[in-house]
């Protein structure tokens, strides 16, 4: 079974909330704290609030017997957890850029099957860039110059690959890997999406994040687009996301590569993570 309809509305959902975002981002942005299911504060705007309602209002028309999940909607949890389909939705991934106006923020739309995600839609709104990706139909970039499909690169040596690293937020332990890797360079960048979109097409080869403070709507659409393009993306430990569980935090951080490098990549990760005291966390399928 294809995912035609699903991509197809989730595409024009996303450009619809795109359309809403670039609004509020050419006026003053004020920002809000708010406190997240990890119990920490983080920013929203009336710009995640709006895109958010629209995507989640669409979803729910089109598609009235699948389950959603936004990060600016309650999560009901019963709900979510006896449907075969859910929508895992970032209506502003990289709200921070968003506040900052770097330009470094993503709409993310992800659908998951039985747990696996099997669609993916990135949409970054500034830079009039998407990427999208259904399980087994490959994955694309839509542009101004036009759609082409994108492939991962097939690097192996460390001293020609580049990493993404976040542009805002900063961190001494990723400076440890990209040293302990000796990596070519880096590219500095908001957007969990959009990173990962800088491999699926060869801009980058992998981008590690270290913290267990991203969430599942951080990761489920972007999986689709890279896994589809050639790459892979699993914790820091190699167990693969699953997206049927009642928690919502990818505890054990992300390690997203270009596919040929992951194994290696994870092994050279391991002490590190001891020397960081990152300890391995399970999550439980329901």
């Amino acid at each position: 079974m294809g995912f035609e309809k699903e991509l197809e509305i989730a595409r024009g959902l996303a450009h619809r909330a795109g359309v809403e975002i670039l609004e509020h981002y050419a006026r003053e942005i004020i920002a809000e704290q708010k406190l997240g299911v990890d119990m920490h504060y983080e920013p929203v705007t009336a710009a995640d609030r709006a895109a958010s309602r629209i995507i989640v209002e669409g979803l729910a028309e089109a598609f009235p017997d699948d389950a959603i999940l936004s990060e600016e909607e309650d999560d009901v949890v019963a709900v979510r957890l006896g449907r075969e389909r859910v929508w895992i939705i970032d209506p502003i991934d990289g709200t921070a850029g968003f506040v900052k106006k770097d330009g470094d923020f993503a709409v993310q739309i992800g659908l998951a099957e039985r747990g696996k995600a099997v669609v993916g839609v990135v949409l970054l709104p500034f830079h009039g860039v998407t990427y999208y990706a259904t399980t087994g139909a490959g994955a694309f970039k839509e542009s101004a110059e036009g759609t082409d499909r994108v492939q991962a690169s097939a690097e192996t040596d460390y001293s020609k690959m580049y990493m993404a690293v976040s542009r805002n937020h900063p961190s001494p332990k990723i400076r440890n890997v990209f040293r302990s890797l000796g990596l070519a360079g880096e590219l500095n960048r908001g957007s969990v999406g959009l990173k990962i979109g800088l491999i699926a097409e060869q801009a980058c080869d992998l981008y590690i994040h270290l913290s267990p403070r991203t969430k599942l709507w951080d990761t489920c659409g972007p999986q689709v687009i890279l896994e589809e393009a050639g790459g892979r993306l699993t914790d820091l430990f190699g167990e693969e996301f699953r997206y049927d569980i009642q928690d919502l935090q990818n505890h054990g951080g992300i390690c997203a590569t270009n596919g040929a490098a992951h194994d290696e990549t994870i092994r050279r990760l391991r002490p590190l993570l001891n020397d960081f005291g990152r300890l391995k966390y399970r999550t439980k399928a329901t």
